[in-house]
């Protein structure tokens, strides 16, 4: 089956029918497909419009009637490109918003994931043990700052006398 059969009659993988629809990355397979469908007709038409105008120059004034006609085919060959671009636009905006679409999906994936284990490291961690560890802490703290100032200060063995 050619490509321009599959894209119009909705050939596709069965896994993607059963689902429900295509995964991300088969539709932007079809899209870059149809771009470049579109591309290459595109090209066909452009060498078309050269060729009749070609004609309608190489008949000039002689045979109206056949330069006449050469500009009719080549005025619809340049609606057919007109309508081809417009069709490419549309195509790439979508091509566009379904990349941003998945890559947003991905991230809000991983975003859960990372959320499942913060949870799952915060789950034997109690409020009330943590502040009690922290003023523990800060017990030993202020004890091993009374025991260095208590080094620090210079002894006075002769100084004081006990009466």
């Amino acid at each position: 089956m050619s490509k321009i059969s599959k894209f119009f009659k909705g050939g596709g993988s069965a896994a993607s029918k059963g689902r429900g629809g295509p995964s991300p990355q088969e539709a932007l397979a079809r899209l870059r497909e149809t771009e470049e469908m579109l591309s290459k007709k595109q090209e066909y038409l452009e060498t078309r419009i050269e060729r009749e105008l070609a004609a309608a120059r190489q008949h000039g004034t002689k045979n109206r009637r056949a330069a006449l006609q050469a500009l009719k085919r080549k005025k619809r060959y340049e609606k057919q490109l007109s309508q081809i671009d417009g069709t490419l636009s549309t195509i790439e905006f979508q091509r566009e918003a379904l990349e941003n679409s998945h890559t947003n999906t991905e991230v809000l994936k991983n975003m859960g994931y990372a959320a499942q284990a913060m949870k799952k490291v915060h789950e034997n961690m109690d409020l009330n043990k943590i502040d009690d560890l922290m003023q523990d802490i800060t017990e030993q703290q202020d004890v091993a700052q009374e025991i260095s100032e208590a080094i620090s200060n210079r002894a006075a063995f002769g100084d004081e006398f006990d009466e």
